[in-house]
C-alpha cells in the first residue's frame, strides 16, 4: 500500500505521460474523490496510506483517465454555475460556455410574473434546472429523446431542489398543443466527421447529443427543426434562444429570419466566440 502523498506523485506522472494537461489536478481530484478527504487532508497528511479497496479504484482511475476517459464520468459529477450537478455517459458534460444561454435566458424573462418556458434537449438539466432555480416564478418543463439522460436530470432536480415537468421525446413532440414565452436549446450541433469529434474526451459523450448523426451534414439539422417548429409553440413575443457552433451563427440568424422571428442576434461566450443565437416572434 503507498501513502497519499506517494499516490498523488504517481498520478501526476502517469497522467502526464499520457499527455493529459491537467495531470497534477485529475490525479489530485481522483485521489480525493477515491480516499474521501479534502485538499488540506492531501496537504496535511500526505504520509496517510490509502486502504486496499480505494487504492484499488485509484489505480483503475487513473488508467480510465489515460485512456482520455473525462474525470467528470469518473468520479460521476461537475460544477455548472456553482451547482454540483450528477453526470453519467448517458449525458454531456456541462461547459462552461452554456452559461451564456443562462444568462440571456433570464435576461428575457425579466418582467414576466409567471413565465412558462421549455428546454429541448436537456441532457443533464443544467438549463432548466439552472433557469427553475434562478427564476423561481417561472414554470419550466424539460424534454429529451433518452429516458437516460431524462433520469440523470430528474435526479440532479430532485437534488437541487427544482421543480420540473420532464417529458420523454423528440424535441417539440411532448408539447404538442402548448405554448411557451421562451424555449432554451443546447442540441446537437457539430458537423459530421468534425475532428473535434474525436479529442478532449468527446468519443466518450452520447454522439447524438454532439452531432445530429446525418452523414455529412453540417451540424444544423437539429437547429433547423427547432426553428421550423419553434413559432408554432410560443406565445406572441416569445423567444428561441439555442447554443450552436462557433462558426454557425451567420447560419442561425438566416434560419430565424426566414421562420419569421425579429431582431435575429447572435451573442459571444466570453472567449468572444459565437455561441447562442436567438430572436423572439
Amino acid at each position: 500500500m503507498q501513502s497519499l502523498g506517494e499516490n498523488w506523485r504517481k498520478g501526476q506522472k502517469q497522467l502526464a505521460e499520457a499527455g493529459i494537461e491537467s495531470a497534477r489536478l485529475d490525479a489530485r481530484l481522483l485521489l480525493e474523490y477515491v480516499a474521501g478527504c479534502r485538499h488540506t487532508d492531501l496537504l496535511m497528511s500526505p504520509e496517510r496510506v490509502l486502504e486496499f479497496p480505494a487504492q484499488q479504484a485509484f489505480d483503475e482511475f487513473l488508467a480510465r483517465r489515460a485512456r482520455g476517459e473525462p474525470l467528470a464520468y469518473l468520479t460521476g459529477e461537475a460544477e455548472f454555475r456553482g451547482r454540483v450537478f450528477q453526470v453519467s455517459p448517458a449525458v454531456l458534460i456541462p461547459r462552461p460556455e452554456t452559461e451564456v444561454l443562462i444568462e440571456l435566458a433570464l435576461e428575457k424573462l425579466q418582467g414576466l410574473a409567471a413565465p412558462t418556458l421549455v428546454d429541448l434537449g436537456t441532457g443533464s438539466g443544467i438549463v432548466a434546472i439552472s433557469l427553475a432555480l434562478e427564476c423561481p416564478q417561472a414554470k419550466v418543463a424539460a424534454v429529451d429523446l433518452s429516458r437516460d439522460a431524462i433520469a440523470v436530470a430528474r435526479n440532479n432536480a430532485g437534488r437541487l431542489g427544482a421543480r420540473i415537468d420532464f417529458r420523454a421525446g423528440d424535441w417539440l413532440a411532448p408539447v404538442l398543443g402548448e405554448r411557451f414565452d421562451m424555449i432554451v436549446s443546447n442540441p446537437p450541433y457539430v458537423a459530421d466527421g468534425d475532428p473535434h469529434l474525436a479529442l478532449n474526451g468527446l468519443p466518450f459523450e452520447p454522439q447524438m447529443a454532439l452531432t445530429d448523426q446525418e452523414a455529412g451534414g453540417d451540424g444544423l439539422a437539429c437547429i433547423r427543426r427547432i426553428v421550423a417548429d419553434a413559432s408554432a409553440h410560443l406565445n406572441p413575443g416569445g423567444w428561441l434562444l439555442f447554443e450552436h457552433g462557433y462558426d454557425q451563427g451567420e447560419a442561425s440568424r438566416n434560419l430565424l429570419t426566414a421562420a419569421g422571428f425579429k431582431a435575429a442576434s447572435t451573442f459571444p461566450d466570453l472567449a468572444g466566440i459565437d455561441r447562442v443565437s436567438g430572436a423572439h416572434l
